[in-house]
C-alpha cells in the first residue's frame, strides 16, 4: 500500500518491463510477430530462444536502438518510443558483444557512463568504487581493460550497467564465449541482485542449463511467443521433464540439442 494513496485503494505498481503486441520485419522477413508478456520488478526472467528466433531484434526495441513498427513497450509504465528519457533512465543493458573500451581503465570506463547518465565526477567515484567491489574486481580498478579475461570484463559491463541504479537491467546472452567457472559466476552474480537489490532481470539465452525451475521462461521460436510461464509451469504443461525437452516439444524440436 502506498502511502500517498486514497484510503482502501491499492497504489498501482507497473511492471519493470511490459511488451505489448510488439512486430518488427526487415523488409519481407517478419523477425518479431505479435510479441508480448511482462516482466515484474525484483524478479528474474528468461527470454529463451535459438540463434535467429528474435531475442536480439527485441533487445534492441527494448533499448530504443529499433523502433517497433506495432506495438508498444514499457518501462516501469514509461514508453519507450514517447518517454524515452523516463523509461531508459530505469534500463540497464549488458549487451551481447563486447563495448568496454579496452585501452582505458575500468574506472576510467565506469565514469564515461556515469557521465553520459549525468553523475557528478566525484558520486561517479563512489558508485565506481562500490559496484566494481561488489562484482568482485575492487583489485582491478585502476587496471586497463585489456589485461581483463573474458569473465572479469563481463563483470565489469554489469558493475557498469548499474552505476545509474536501474530497477530494470537486460543482458543479452552474457555468457556466450565464457568458460563453465565464468558462466557460472556471472549467472550467481545476476540472481544476487535479484535476491538482494530487488532489480528485476531480463536475460536472454539459448542454454537451457542456465534456467531454474522457478525462473519465468519466455520461449521465442520465429519471432513468436509458445510459452510464457514459470519454467515449472512450461515443463509440467508440456509433459517433458526438463525444460530443454519442453524447448523441444514446443518447437517441434527445433534445435533441441542446442537448446
Amino acid at each position: 500500500m502506498n502511502a500517498s494513496a486514497p484510503p482502501g485503494v491499492a497504489a498501482f505498481s507497473p511492471p519493470a518491463l511490459s511488451i505489448e503486441r510488439v512486430s518488427h520485419a526487415y523488409g519481407a522477413r517478419k523477425a518479431l510477430d505479435d510479441v508480448s508478456f511482462t516482466v515484474e520488478p525484483g524478479s528474474f526472467a528468461v527470454l529463451l530462444g535459438l540463434n535467429g528466433a528474435g531475442k536480439s531484434t527485441l533487445f534492441s526495441i527494448v533499448t530504443h536502438l529499433y523502433a517497433s513498427r506495432a506495438g508498444a513497450v514499457r518501462i516501469f509504465g514509461h514508453d519507450v518510443a514517447r518517454q524515452s528519457g523516463a523509461a531508459l533512465a530505469e534500463l540497464g543493458v549488458v549487451f551481447q558483444s563486447r563495448t568496454l573500451d579496452p585501452d582505458l581503465t575500468v574506472e576510467q570506463n565506469m565514469l564515461y557512463q556515469g557521465a553520459l547518465h549525468g553523475i557528478g565526477a566525484r558520486e561517479a567515484k563512489a558508485r565506481a568504487r562500490d559496484l566494481v567491489g561488489r562484482v568482485g574486481l575492487a583489485d582491478r580498478l585502476k587496471d586497463r581493460v585489456r589485461h581483463l579475461s573474458g569473465g572479469q570484463m563481463r563483470r565489469v559491463e554489469i558493475a557498469r550497467a548499474l552505476i545509474h541504479a536501474p530497477r530494470l537491467v537486460l543482458l543479452d546472452e552474457p555468457t556466450a564465449g565464457l568458460d563453465i567457472k565464468a558462466r557460472a559466476g556471472i549467472l550467481a552474480l545476476t540472481r544476487r541482485l535479484v535476491d538482494e537489490d530487488r532489480v528485476g532481470i531480463l536475460w536472454t539465452t539459448h542454454l537451457v542449463d542456465e534456467v531454474r525451475p522457478e525462473d519465468q521462461v519466455v520461449v521465442l521460436h520465429k519471432g513468436r511467443v509458445l510459452a510464457c510461464d514459470s519454467a515449472r509451469a512450461v515443463m509440467r504443461a508440456t509433459g517433458a521433464d526438463s525444460i530443454g525437452a519442453a524447448f523441444g516439444k514446443l518447437t517441434g524440436g527445433a534445435g533441441e540439442d542446442d537448446a
